[in-house]
């Protein structure tokens, strides 16, 4: 039995809404005896609301099981002053950060979403700010660096753009503190009691999901769901364990993989 490591957006949704087959392959997943664990960049939605939400949709999933990089982060900053450009949502996962407006030790970008408040979060004003708080000595985190993400209307332009906006201005690095980030992973597979070489992660992202994989040892599967592009793959070099149409040929694969 294996241990496997599950994307959300873009494997078991899109914009909410669950990827056709994708509720029927966790259940036999479960029901084939894999330990699962569900990893996400998720940065618009507390852990205890997506719980909620990938419930109702039918998907078997207890909070426990579910990794955020809101969470990672509230472990990896706690008790120390951060200036946070975030969505609102997800507060409640920051808990143990000292979230300030000034004289900070580090500064934390989330992710984008699709209503109007990322024009707040992410307005001149604020990120002029956080240039400013860098340029003063804080360190810079994000919660991902993703460039954009897959929505129900198509790509939308994601914060990592702001991310390298940053770095480029102040000279700067940034620790992504979830996917693809080794710490990240590590604490999965931990979780599930496995070593990397018998875990599997399922993704969509060549970046963030795959490689990322790759390079801590993992198995991976890509599914042509969500943000994959065929023009991409062919260029980027990165070749996953397999690839599938979709998570929902997992189980079969599983259960025929030598």
């Amino acid at each position: 039995m294996a241990a496997i490591l599950i994307d959300i957006d873009g494997v078991l949704s899109v914009s909410n809404e669950p990827i056709p087959g994708a509720t029927g392959a966790v259940r036999r997943l479960r029901e084939a005896g894999h330990r699962l664990r569900f990893l996400t960049n998720n940065t618009t939605c507390p852990r205890a609301r997506l719980t909620e939400l990938l419930r109702s949709k039918g998907f078997d999933v207890d909070e426990e099981a579910l990794q955020t990089a809101p969470r990672a982060a509230a472990r990896t900053l706690a008790g120390r002053r951060v200036l946070a450009l975030t969505m609102s949502a997800i507060v409640e996962d920051l808990k143990g950060i000292e979230l300030v407006g000034e004289s900070a030790d580090a500064v934390l970008l989330g992710g984008a979403d699709e209503t109007e408040e990322t024009g707040r979060v992410f307005s001149h004003m604020n990120l002029a700010r956080a240039f400013a708080e860098l340029e003063a000595g804080a360190e810079l985190f994000c919660l991902h660096r993703n460039p954009w993400w897959q929505t129900k209307h198509g790509p939308l332009l994601d914060s990592g753009a702001y991310v390298a906006g940053l770095e480029y201005a102040a000279g700067v690095h940034a620790t992504v503190l979830g996917k693809p980030s080794s710490s990240f992973f590590a604490a999965a597979l931990e979780a599930l009691d496995s070593d990397p070489g018998q875990a599997l992660m399922v993704g969509d992202d060549l970046a963030s999901d795959i490689r990322g994989a790759q390079l801590h040892g993992m198995r991976t599967v890509l599914v042509r769901t969500g943000k994959f592009r065929p023009d991409v793959y062919e260029r980027s070099g990165i070749r996953p364990t397999v690839l599938l149409s979709s998570i929902a040929d997992l189980p079969e694969w599983l259960a025929t993989a030598r």
